[in-house]
C-alpha cells in the first residue's frame, strides 16, 4: 500500500510541520509512506499529474485557509479519475462543521479532527489491520461504503513529550524556514484566533527543547519559527531559551517568536537587549489600540506597558520587531482605526502587517458575528468585508492602504523619504497612506506590478501632485534612499531614463 503525504504551501519557502509529525509518529509503516509538499503556486496540472503518476492507494492531505479551495479541487478530480483511491484530510479547515464537510464532498473518505498526531496512528492501525474498526478511533469522521457519515467522539489532547521531534527522521531543508513548537494552547481568549478555545498551554520539558534547538544550530539552518501561539507566556521559560540561543548562538540561524508585548518584563529586555543583531524576530498582536475593541474580543492587556516594550526594543535595534494590526474588529469603526494605525506606526516598527479580520469556523467570533453585523466571503479566508462599524467602501479603502504599506514600507528601501513625508508633510501617518493610496490607484498603477525603480518614480509624482513645494527635498532623500537599496548598475539605468516610469 502507497500512502501519501501532502500538501499545497503559501510559498515554496515555507514547509508543512503537520506532516512532518505524522510521518515521526508512523514510523512502523514508513516504508509505505511518502511526504511531497507542493504550493498554492503550482499548476494544478503539475500537482494532479504528480499525484496520479505515484500510483498512491491512499492521499492525506493537510488544509488550511490558503489552500483548502485549490487542494478540494485537486482531491475531487483525483477520485474521479481514480475512484478507489482512499482521500483523508485533516488540518483547521475540515477540524469543524466536519459532518457538513463530508455531505458536501462526498469524494472525502476520512476527516481527521483537531491534533492529528494520535488520530493519525490509530487511523493507520485500523487501515493494515484485516479487520479495520474505524469507529474506535478517536476524532476520526469517516463515510461507511454506504455512504453514511459517522464522526467519531474528540481525541483527547496529547501530551506534548509524547510526540516525537519530526527533524528526527527528515532532513532538514535549508532552503525553507523550519516550523517548530516548544508548546500548544493559549492562556488566552481572543474571540478571532482558534488557539482560545483551549486554554491550557502544554509544553515540552525544557531540557528537550534545548536538545532539539542544538540540532537547527548544529546544521546551521537560516531561519527557525516557533509556532508557539504566545511563545512568553511563561517569562521565567522564555528567558530561559532565550539565555540557551544567545550562549548558542551560530552567527546564522535567525529564531522567529510570537510574542505577548505587555509580557515583556525589565529582566526580559535587558537580556534581549544583549543578543546579536539578527538573531532573534518578534511578531507582536497589537490588533487595536482602542480598549474597548479589545474587550470586546476578549482580548486583555496593557497597551501603556506594550508601548514601553516595543519602544525599549525598537531602541536597541537588534531585533526585528513586526507588529500586527486587525481591521473589522466588532467595535472599531474607520476613525478608530485610523487612531489603532497611527499609534502602532509611531513605534516605527520593522513591518507593520494590516491584516483583515478572518471568521474561521470554530472559533467565538463565527459565534458572536451576527450581533456586531460582521459579514465576511463565504470561502476561505474568510476575510470581512463589513461590519456595523466600518462599511465595505471603507474596508476597500484599508485594503488599499494595506498595498502601498507593503510595498513602501514593509519592502524597505523608502524610509528616509517616507519618515519626511509622514513627519512634515501630513497631519498623520494614515493620511500621507490613506492619500498616497487615492493616488495610485486613481492613476491606475494597481492594474500591474511594477519594478523598484519605478516605485520610486510614482512616489515622486505623488509627492509632486500633493506637496509640489517639498518636491526638491523629496527627489533629494528618494536619491539617498535609492543609493542604500538599489545597486550602482541599477542607479546608472535610473540616472539615464530619469524620473519618467518606465514601459
Amino acid at each position: 500500500m502507497k500512502i501519501l503525504l501532502t500538501t499545497l504551501n503559501s510559498k515554496y519557502v515555507h514547509s508543512n510541520l503537520a506532516l512532518k509529525y505524522l510521518y515521526a509518529v508512523s514510523q512502523e509503516w514508513a516504508s509505505h509512506l511518502e511526504l511531497k509538499e507542493f504550493t498554492i503556486n503550482n499548476p494544478s496540472d503539475y500537482v494532479f499529474g504528480e499525484w496520479i503518476r505515484g500510483d498512491y492507494d491512499v492521499i492525506c492531505l493537510s488544509c488550511y485557509i490558503w489552500n483548502i479551495r485549490q487542494i478540494c479541487d485537486l482531491a475531487e478530480n483525483i477520485k474521479r479519475a481514480k475512484p478507489k483511491i482512499k482521500i483523508v484530510l485533516g488540518g483547521p479547515e475540515v477540524s469543524f462543521e466536519t459532518a457538513q464537510f463530508l455531505k458536501d464532498h462526498p469524494w472525502a473518505d476520512f476527516v481527521l479532527m483537531g491534533e492529528g498526531e494520535g488520530v493519525f496512528y490509530h487511523w493507520m492501525q485500523q487501515l493494515f489491520s484485516r479487520m479495520p474498526d474505524y469507529a474506535s478511533v478517536e476524532g476520526l469522521a469517516w463515510r461507511r461504503e454506504g455512504g453514511d457519515i459517522c464522526v467519531n467522539a474528540p481525541a483527547p489532547p496529547l501530551l506534548m513529550e509524547s510526540i516525537p521531534f519530526p527533524y528526527e527522521y527528515l532532513p532538514a531543508e535549508e532552503d525553507k524556514v523550519l516550523y517548530y513548537e516548544s508548546s500548544r494552547g493559549c492562556p488566552f481568549r481572543c474571540a478571532y484566533c482558534l488557539s482560545s478555545i483551549d486554554r491550557h498551554v502544554r509544553a515540552l520539558p525544557l531540557a528537550r527543547v534545548k536538545e532539539e534547538l542544538r540540532y537547527f544550530l548544529h546544521r546551521k539552518v537560516k531561519q527557525v519559527k516557533f509556532i508557539d501561539r504566545t511563545f512568553n507566556y511563561d517569562k521565567e521559560r522564555s528567558r530561559e531559551i532565550f539565555r540557551y540561543l544567545m550562549e548558542n548562538d551560530n552567527g546564522v540561524t535567525n529564531f522567529h517568536f510570537e510574542m505577548c508585548g505587555d509580557l515583556m518584563d525589565d529582566a526580559m529586555i535587558s537580556l534581549l537587549k544583549r543578543a546579536r543583531k539578527g538573531l532573534f524576530q518578534f511578531e507582536i498582536g497589537v490588533q487595536s489600540t482602542n480598549a474597548r475593541v479589545l474587550q470586546i474580543c476578549g482580548r486583555g492587556g496593557d497597551l501603556a506597558k506594550l508601548s514601553c516594550a516595543v519602544e525599549e526594543l525598537h531602541s536597541s535595534d537588534n531585533i526585528h520587531l513586526h507588529l500586527d494590526l486587525i481591521a473589522g474588529l466588532p467595535g472599531e469603526n474607520f476613525n478608530s482605526f485610523r487612531t489603532s494605525f497611527n499609534d502602532v506606526y509611531a513605534w516605527k516598527p520593522d513591518a507593520l502587517q494590516l491584516g483583515f479580520l478572518k471568521v474561521l469556523k470554530g472559533s467565538p467570533m463565527a459565534a458572536m458575528a451576527e450581533s456586531y453585523g460582521i459579514l465576511w466571503r463565504y470561502q476561505a479566508p474568510y476575510e470581512t468585508i463589513r461590519t456595523n462599524d466600518i462599511s465595505a467602501e471603507e474596508m476597500v479603502c484599508l485594503k488599499m492602504i494595506e498595498e502601498i504599506l507593503d510595498l513602501y514600507w514593509n519592502r524597505g528601501g523608502f524610509r528616509k523619504t517616507v519618515d519626511y513625508l509622514t513627519d512634515c508633510c501630513f497631519a498623520t501617518a494614515f493620511d500621507f497612506y490613506r492619500e498616497f493610496a487615492e493616488f495610485y490607484y486613481r492613476s491606475g498603477y494597481q492594474h500591474c506590478s511594477h519594478k523598484k525603480e519605478d516605485l520610486y518614480r510614482i512616489l515622486d509624482r505623488f509627492a509632486k501632485e500633493r506637496r509640489a513645494d517639498q518636491g526638491e527635498t523629496v527627489r533629494r532623500l528618494l536619491c539617498e534612499d535609492m543609493a542604500e537599496t538599489l545597486n550602482p548598475d541599477a542607479i546608472k539605468k535610473f540616472e539615464r531614463k530619469g524620473w519618467e516610469l518606465s514601459r
